[in-house]
């Protein structure tokens, strides 16, 4: 579709300039000329709205996919918890390191009211086999263009595997960790939602609390 806007696009604009060198000696198209003109404009705003990145959820969205069962799952299956959404895939070798973390804080933050969710962008199979080899005893959702699709909603491209997104216990999206999430800087965002649900900070100063914490975190050593 984007590649059919752009060569529209520039098919009509090079038509309306045609049809304006035309008018230069032909008064009487005028209004052809404007119709053109107009048009390709137009076609030209599809083009840059199609290819304009798309801004960055600010709620949970809603959207099913497959669970380890088979059956269609929405991830607003757990109202009334802070969404930990964590996007994955098994070849995915960051994604791969940080699912202990993943696991101890599904284990250790529940009873702060805190739900994992992993959402492979992967085959069934493969995940599930996957799921079993490391104990992944978090819920999991999983689908191929579907997780695409899923990714897509919170604004971030699926290249970015893995990144998870945080939310309060409202839905209300608090930050995204884009790449792989770290012990460090799970606490910081997790200490910052805590005081988000007891009504402490807003999503806004929480966000911003946060990225002042991440910039003291010390960058690791590979």
């Amino acid at each position: 579709m984007k590649n059919w806007l752009t060569i529209a696009a520039v098919a009509l604009l090079a038509g309306a300039a045609g049809f304006t060198f035309y008018n230069l000696r032909n008064p009487a198209s005028d209004g052809d000329s404007a119709s053109t003109t107009s048009l390709a404009t137009s076609v030209m705003s599809d083009v840059q709205a199609a290819n304009a990145p798309k801004p960055v959820a600010t709620v949970l969205p809603e959207f099913s996919l497959q669970n380890r069962e088979g059956v269609k799952q929405s991830i607003r299956s757990w109202p009334g918890k802070s969404m930990i959404v964590n996007f994955w895939a098994t070849w995915c070798a960051p994604c791969r390191k940080e699912i202990p973390l993943l696991k101890d804080i599904a284990k250790n933050e529940a009873k702060a009211g805190f739900q994992v969710v992993g959402i492979a962008i992967d085959f069934r199979d493969d995940v599930i086999k996957f799921a079993d080899e490391y104990k992944i005893d978090y819920p999991l959702l999983m689908g191929e263009q579907d997780g695409l699709a899923a990714a897509d909603s919170f604004g971030v491209q699926s290249a970015a595997l893995p990144f998870t997104v945080f939310t309060d216990n409202q839905g209300l999206i608090v930050t995204m960790v884009v790449g792989e999430l770290t012990k460090p800087k799970a606490k910081v965002v997790l200490d910052a939602i805590k005081r988000v649900n007891k009504g402490e900070l807003t999503p806004e100063t929480a966000r911003a609390t946060i990225a002042t914490q991440m910039l003291k975190i010390p960058a690791e050593k590979h």
